[in-house]
């Protein structure tokens, strides 16, 4: 299997897009210092012409594969989760215990990120932190429902679905799966921000992690709720 993936190109919808950045080195240098530009002064602040003043490149150029910003973080939080999804079945796919596939998909959707050097142009790390900060901007708009309807967030909803299937596998039971996945995905995402921002409002902190407490949390609910 990990020979089948050695060329694995991820995916994501065609429409964030209109050109793709990966088929170009001008468009995977956009990918890459967009992800450093974002995290290093925030979404709000971002712009195509501070891109293209970044990267000694027209902003025109920019237009060129991008509409809009918001395109582009459409397209930046579709490949990051594509990417979780892709490490999901990387490290799950010969576990065949029901319990451990579980403990290890909270693990991988909620755990500090690390580097993943099969995209070298991608910083997952700083990725991850742009999605704890800025995912919500992408679909808190007014075209949410017209964008949902054009697939914008079928990985995020596919990733979901993948982990509700495993909460089922352990307790088939269990009325509330989707909500659980769900919860935890969005909420893990919540816990690392109050972590980092709001410390006084979380348990979670250098020692107790946001996957201990999601661990806690959906575990305690299959063994309990039926």
């Amino acid at each position: 299997m990990f020979d089948l993936l050695k060329n694995f190109q991820i995916k994501v919808n065609e429409k964030t897009y209109l050109k793709d950045p990966e088929s170009s080195i001008l468009g995977k240098k956009i990918i890459e210092n967009s992800i450093y530009l974002i995290n290093e002064i925030g979404f709000d602040a971002f712009t195509f012409k501070k891109l293209g003043t970044h990267i000694e490149s027209n902003e025109s150029s920019i237009y060129r594969y991008f509409e809009n910003k918001h395109k582009l973080l459409l397209y930046l939080t579709s490949w990051y989760w594509a990417w979780v999804e892709y490490q999901i079945v990387v490290k799950t796919y010969s576990i065949t215990n029901p319990k451990k596939k579980l403990e290890e998909i909270i693990s991988l959707t909620t755990r500090a990120v690390v580097t993943d050097s099969n995209f070298s142009h991608i910083d997952e790390v700083k990725l991850n932190k742009i999605v704890v900060n800025e995912y919500s901007k992408s679909f808190l708009t007014k075209e949410v429902d017209k964008n949902n309807k054009e697939g914008y967030f079928h990985i995020y909803k596919r990733l979901i679905i993948r982990v509700k299937d495993a909460i089922t596998a352990v307790n088939p039971n269990y009325k509330y799966a989707v909500t659980l996945a769900s919860t935890m995905i969005e909420g893990s995402l919540h816990q690392h921000f109050l972590k980092e921002h709001f410390p006084t409002i979380t348990d979670c902190n250098d020692i107790v992690t946001p996957t201990e407490f999601y661990t806690n949390l959906i575990f305690t609910s299959l063994n309990t709720v039926t």
